[in-house]
């Protein structure tokens, strides 16, 4: 009776373990030339609830990091073959509906990538659950997304420091495990 409970409790602890163990899901267009970007540049997704100082800056960091193991450059120029913003939710569930194709100025820190004259939004609806990084990659030519990873049980305020940016830092490494994303060989 005594192996049946301590194998019951051991089951019930490793249930535990992975049911509090990070999802992470991606997505991305595969029409596009993965191999052809080199370089990204941070933009302010209009709309995304602006995340602290520091928090924007760890987050930044450790996106920086694993995009630098991929290849990436990154950089504060226009011309830079991918657009990057996030989107976090501390709190509550955030819903967002659209965002701003006008590729103009706008606000945000420096010259953002929405805003402006003549643009099109485009509305797209998805919930950001609590805890939840999502990272948009941006093509400014056909200025559409390519590509999108979102990971859960990454952002904690009430967490520890310490153990805050090791969430973050493992979540943003499973994200990007997958990009660039797999070239599907023709036959």
């Amino acid at each position: 009776m005594k192996r049946l409970l301590t194998l019951s409790a051991l089951m019930l602890l490793a249930g535990m373990g992975t049911a509090l163990a990070q999802d992470v899901r991606y997505n991305f267009d595969n029409t596009a030339n993965f191999a052809s970007f080199k370089t990204y540049k941070w933009v302010t997704i209009k709309g995304a609830q602006q995340m602290s100082d520091l928090v924007d800056k760890q987050i930044k960091t450790a996106m920086d990091a694993e995009l630098a193991k991929k290849g990436l450059t990154k950089t504060d120029a226009d011309s830079a073959d991918l657009y990057i913003g996030y989107q976090a939710a501390v709190g509550q569930e955030k819903e967002y509906t659209s965002f701003d194709t006008g590729w103009g100025y706008g606000p945000g820190y420096g010259r953002g990538w929405y805003g402006g004259g003549g643009g099109m939004t485009t509305g797209t609806t998805s919930t950001i659950y609590v805890g939840q990084l999502a990272l948009d990659m941006y093509s400014p030519q056909p200025k559409a997304l390519v590509w999108r990873g979102v990971a859960s049980k990454t952002i904690d305020p009430e967490a520890k420091p310490e153990k805050q940016q090791k969430n973050l830092a493992k979540a943003v490494q499973k994200m990007l495990k997958n990009y660039p994303p797999p070239v599907k060989k023709t036959s």
